[in-house]
């Protein structure tokens, strides 16, 4: 299996955005509205080293603010926005105004049945799933 194929399809270079301990926006109608990383799947690193995430990657989350029944709970998620710049292949930089996710099954199937705002091409392309739910891809 090529590097940087899993569950997610192939991962193209993103400049990582977010890290563990990051509070970040839920984007989705799934009950939850604010999540913190607590780690990010696939990711093997060098010790004491915090644990990079950028868009299309999927994370680990503990969900902070939200309906009773979805606070406190550990999910994953997908990262769909960050406002740290990218650049893409054909040279243009793309950046959000937020850091946004959206709470996914470990298949990487979205909870919610709607995504509030953009999703990023690079998570849209790696997700099929999400990219059938998002109503901006930019």
């Amino acid at each position: 299996m090529p590097k940087g194929v899993g569950a997610g399809g192939p991962r193209r270079h993103v400049n990582t955005g977010l890290q563990v301990g990051s509070y970040v926006k839920v984007a989705d109608n799934s009950g939850a509205k604010e999540v913190m990383i607590i780690g990010v799947i696939g990711y093997k690193g060098r010790l004491r080293r915090i644990p990079p995430a950028g868009v299309g990657d999927m994370v680990v989350v503990t969900v902070k603010k939200g309906t009773p029944e979805m606070r406190k709970q550990v999910v994953r998620a997908v990262i769909i926005r960050q406002r740290r710049p990218y650049r893409r292949p054909d040279g243009t930089w793309v950046a959000f105004e937020d850091n946004a996710v959206v709470i996914v099954t470990p298949e990487g199937t979205p909870k919610g049945s709607e995504i509030h705002g953009p999703v990023a091409r690079e998570a849209a392309e790696r997700w099929p799933k999400i990219a059938s739910i998002a109503s901006i891809i930019v």
